[in-house]
């Protein structure tokens, strides 16, 4: 049984030794990470954005899949931008910025999840999912 316990062991401490082995090799890259946003319009935060908005903007660190986005309403109807009848989201032709179409209201506050919970849709051209972003604004009264 004493043996049976030391290989036991002695396997556990093998795994450990491997893992930490694995972790410190680990090679970072821009290729190896999922894509974020670096800029939005409005800007995040921002209390005095026109109401007459047409379009809301996401721009990627990388290029992005097309067709494939996630922008779920985690909030009551008021917070959330209207999107006209027939408008499409889609990206520019950099690949990198999605374009949101919307109708706002004034004295409004919105709140805009890209990708959130199990919505994670904005894919980067290998499929890594983006990391999850919160844009907040508020508009002019």
């Amino acid at each position: 049984m004493k043996i049976r316990n030391k290989i036991i062991i002695a396997g556990a401490a093998s795994l450990i030794a491997l893992a930490a082995v694995a972790q410190a090799t680990r090679t970072y890259s821009v290729r190896a990470l999922p894509p974020a946003v670096v800029k939005t319009v409005p800007v995040a935060g921002s209390t005095d954005v026109d109401p007459g908005l047409k379009e809301i903007t996401v721009t990627f660190s990388k290029d992005m899949q097309d067709g494939s986005w996630s922008i779920p309403q985690t909030t009551p109807s008021e917070n959330f931008p209207e999107i006209p009848a027939g408008a499409k989201i889609h990206y520019q032709p950099d690949k990198r910025t999605c374009v949101m179409p919307v109708k706002l209201e004034s004295g409004r506050t919105y709140v805009v999840w890209f990708n959130h919970g199990q919505y994670q849709n904005f894919r980067d051209t290998a499929r890594l999912s983006a990391v999850p972003y919160m844009l907040v604004f508020e508009t002019k009264k």
